[in-house]
């Protein structure tokens, strides 16, 4: 079994926000696959089978900070391994609609994934890392990630979420490794 969550913020004040590129682009992927949501508890939900294995599409509602609270009751009650977790989420240190996947690593101050450490109790994970950009000196990080795109910038990004989106399908059947090679380079 897998674990693919797209993080961001519920509610329509978020939409198209740039911390909500992890909820376009799981989106994508369950529209690309097919795949229809179930609203829980604590998180929107979507299940497929590939070739025989169970793949868990995951949205957290909990809110960004709070991503860690959704994610575990998934992990712990079907007992999946981290190693099959993939998260994927905006990115300020990155320039805007690049793209940076990675078998691991730490949370460069992204309270989401904070949260996911703390609750699943690793950060032994998967990731697609979308970037948003650096705010303007004037600006400050909170009105940056919850602001929108420019246009210019909003053509740039929903590439790169259409190839998070595939790259997250790629690994249905291929390993990660090979997908962080494939994708990295575009």
């Amino acid at each position: 079994m897998k674990v693919i969550a797209g993080l961001g913020n519920p509610g329509r004040k978020y939409e198209k926000t740039r911390h909500n590129v992890g909820f376009e682009a799981i989106d994508k992927l369950a529209e690309n696959v097919g795949a229809s949501w179930k609203k829980g508890k604590k998180s929107m939900s979507a299940e497929i089978t590939v070739e025989g294995e169970k793949i868990y599409l995951v949205k957290p509602l909990t809110f960004m900070n709070l991503s860690g609270e959704a994610l575990a009751p998934v992990m712990n009650y079907y007992n999946i391994p981290t190693e099959n977790l993939l998260v994927i989420y905006d990115d300020l240190d990155l320039p805007t609609g690049s793209l940076r996947i990675r078998l691991k690593g730490g949370h460069g101050g992204h309270n989401g994934l904070k949260s996911i450490f703390q609750e699943v109790g690793s950060k032994e994970f998967k990731r697609i890392r979308i970037g948003i950009g650096n705010p303007e000196p004037s600006d400050s990080v909170i009105s940056h990630v919850l602001g929108s795109f420019s246009p210019d910038e909003k053509k740039a990004v929903e590439e790169t979420i259409q190839l998070s989106a595939k790259a997250a399908e790629v690994w249905f059947n291929k390993p990660f490794v090979e997908v962080m090679n494939d994708y990295n380079k575009k």
